[in-house]
């Protein structure tokens, strides 16, 4: 019979190790030491020590970003995580110099970066620069919509948070009732209501100490929106996914070689990050030596949530080269005129007779000589406001009378409601003057704006795919958007450090 060696995988042995022959060159974790080492200026968080004279020795800021950024290019977002690794990993024991930061020191360190992250970013900006990573001629802006550590039950608007925490306090009363009788139970059945209780008192001290003088959150309309009890900055956002509590993750990317040049996290929909984004890139591109001008007659894509005429009047003021689709593009573009056929999954199926369609403009004719519209049933609508300005277009508006609406049998389909009393119709005057809405849907149309705009989804998609998928990214762990936005630059940080160290030649 074969004679073979014990396998014991619990013994322990002891080994003579090198930390510094762990970070072998061409790895992650030795680009990544020879990028804090070398090429970020670590005497921005200088500030933040005070113990030259009294206090314990503190873990140097190096230590902890090579930790940091070496558990998000593997995948790990939480600190614990980083922490169990500094002990048991031999890579992150040599990058960490055998001190094994402990998860609070990780999390603090990250949740105060605010000051010090724009300058780590710009750092690594200029080795890609060096590198000749940067392309400059085309750039796509996109964003991601991810949870935030907070739960969607502590939303709502102030009334429905005091109406909750009067529940809750009915609840904790009842709790404190059944355990005034906790004798007449079990040992275990006595432990489990004090849990509840305390779980209640916890819930209602929280919502009362937010509710305290608080005044209702606004949205851009100035209507009340649901404040959060826990992450009030947070704020609710529908994905394909459904609904989310959490912050939208915006970036711009450079085409040549999908480096990132701006990255921030907002509590807004991306019709109004387009601005900011392009502020916060220039800010950067003017850090590393770029001209103010730099995004001056350089093409830009963005999909058709992006699509405002505020965008549009920002790209315009940038003199931008703007390539940004509104939602109805794909309607109008041949190569998508059979999509409809298969949404059911299978090519060529029938698919079930819809409802009527609504008249639209074009079911109405115009009687010029009484200046009159005559609707679907021959029933007149006249002028009820000329050069009415709606956003950025012109309208004639015209209405029937309502008693020719209620009893008419066509109202089912030229109503948009029920309980709608006339037909209003607005008809689009031409001012003459060009429009911005109306040139980027010709731009968008033509054969080169859509060879253009098709160029977005491989510049920018696999970046999210990268950060969110490949390296685990997909919900933030920190609360507040100071702190999210450090997490959120922190991941773009390291997606150009990956760049860095697949196209660069860092020894």
């Amino acid at each position: 019979m074969a004679k073979f060696k014990p396998c014991n995988e619990d013994q322990l042995v002891m080994l003579p190790i090198s930390l510094q022959d762990q970070l072998v060159p061409g790895t992650w974790e030795h680009t990544i030491s020879e990028l804090v080492d070398k090429h970020i200026d670590l005497s921005v968080f200088d500030a933040r020590y005070n113990n030259d004279v009294i206090g314990a020795t503190a873990i140097h800021p190096k230590i902890l970003l090579k930790v940091i950024l070496l558990a998000y290019a593997k995948g790990m977002i939480s600190s614990r995580q980083i922490e169990r690794a500094c002990h048991e990993n031999i890579i992150f024991i040599a990058l960490s110099y055998n001190h094994a930061p402990d998860h609070s020191t990780v999390a603090t360190f990250i949740s105060s970066m605010q000051s010090e992250i724009s300058s780590i970013f710009s750092d690594i900006l200029v080795v890609c620069e060096e590198l000749e990573l940067l392309g400059g001629t085309h750039f796509s802006l996109d964003g991601v919509k991810l949870s935030a550590n907070v739960s969607k039950e502590w939303s709502g608007t102030l009334d429905e948070l005091k109406h909750k925490r009067d529940k809750l306090q009915e609840k904790l009363a009842r709790v404190i009732a059944e355990h005034a009788q906790a004798d007449k139970h079990p040992q275990v059945e006595i432990e489990r209501q004090k849990k509840r209780e305390r779980r209640f008192q916890l819930q209602v001290e929280r919502l009362n100490t937010f509710l305290r003088d608080r005044e209702p959150k606004r949205g851009s309309d100035g209507k009340e929106i649901q404040s959060n009890a826990v992450d009030n900055e947070s704020v609710k956002m529908p994905t394909s996914h459904g609904v989310v509590q959490g912050y939208n993750a915006q970036a711009l990317v450079d085409s040549k070689h999908q480096v990132i040049l701006s990255a921030e996290a907002f509590a807004s929909q991306d019709h109004e990050n387009l601005a900011p984004m392009l502020e916060s890139a220039k800010k950067n591109l003017v850090s590393i030596g770029k001209d103010p001008a730099y995004f001056e007659g350089k093409e830009l894509t963005a999909d058709s949530n992006y699509h405002s005429l505020n965008s549009l009047t920002v790209c315009q003021a940038e003199k931008v080269d703007a390539y940004i689709p509104d939602i109805q593009f794909r309607q109008r573009d041949p190569r998508f005129a059979e999509h409809e056929r298969f949404k059911d999954g299978v090519h060529g199926r029938q698919r079930p007779d819809a409802k009527p369609s609504r008249f639209t403009v074009d079911d109405f004719s115009y009687d010029e000589r009484k200046q009159i519209y005559l609707c679907p049933n021959g029933k007149e609508l006249k002028c009820h406001a000329r050069n009415q300005v709606n956003r950025h277009r012109t309208y004639d508006v015209y209405y029937a009378h309502a008693e020719d609406c209620t009893a008419c049998l066509l109202r089912s389909r030229c109503l948009s409601k029920p309980d709608t009393s006339r037909r209003y119709l607005s008809i689009q005057v031409d001012t003459g003057q060009p429009n911005l809405i109306d040139l980027m849907k010709a731009k968008i149309d033509s054969e080169q704006g859509k060879k253009i705009y098709a160029r977005r989804l491989g510049i920018v998609e696999p970046v999210f795919a990268n950060i969110c998928v490949h390296k685990h990214m997909d919900r933030f762990t920190l609360r507040s958007k100071c702190k999210v936005d450090v997490q959120w630059s922190l991941f773009a940080l390291v997606h150009n450090i990956g760049k860095i160290h697949v196209f660069g030649a860092l020894i």
